[in-house]
């Protein structure tokens, strides 16, 4: 039992046992019979394709034209950046001053933004205002901000994705409960 795998396979009969010391000579043997000599093959020099363009040279534009492609995104990216610093900007210049939120609103007027249902809270006046168009919403720096509808438009014009509501007064309606049709609950 304490026998090695390789001494009962030797046992069985299935394998036969071979010396170390013949395998290199068989094989020198059987490569000096096909006319070749037992050294390793010496490494050839890239050859030439019919381009005349050898494997460095490719491996060198390929690597060039790949620096040249990230140096490009690199500077739409930048340039994409700058364009939005400059749209926040203006949409902050734009909304300094013009905020109509109030501290003391208590009455939540829901709307949908970014696939999410927001609030913001307005007075009785304010609501009314939103509802008929007069007054819109625009998200700024993580907030909703109210503002008159001539502001929300300039912000609209500059960046639409910062207007996140403006009622059309010519839609604007209400509904037969005496809720506006564009209200989300």
């Amino acid at each position: 039992m304490a026998d090695s795998l390789r001494d009962q396979l030797l046992k069985s009969g299935i394998v036969k046992q071979v010396r170390d010391e013949k395998r290199p000579a068989v094989q020198s043997a059987r490569s000096a019979q096909k006319g070749r000599s037992a050294k390793p093959p010496r490494h050839r020099p890239a050859a030439a394709d019919a381009d005349g363009i050898d494997l460095a040279r490719a491996y060198a534009i390929r690597a060039q034209t790949e620096a040249g492609e990230r140096k490009r995104a690199e500077q739409e990216a930048a340039e994409q950046a700058r364009l939005r610093r400059e749209c926040k900007q203006k949409i902050q210049h734009l909304l300094a001053g013009n905020a109509l939120n109030k501290p003391e609103a208590d009455q939540p007027r829901n709307f949908e933004y970014g696939g999410k249902i927001r609030r913001i809270y307005v007075d009785a006046a304010q609501l009314a205002a939103l509802n008929a168009g007069e007054l819109g919403v625009v998200q700024q720096g993580g907030r909703y901000v109210l503002v008159r509808r001539e502001i929300a438009e300039q912000v609209g014009a500059i960046d639409a994705r910062h207007l996140a509501l403006l009622v059309d007064p010519a839609t604007a309606g209400v509904g037969d409960d005496g809720v506006p049709d564009d209200l989300m609950w």
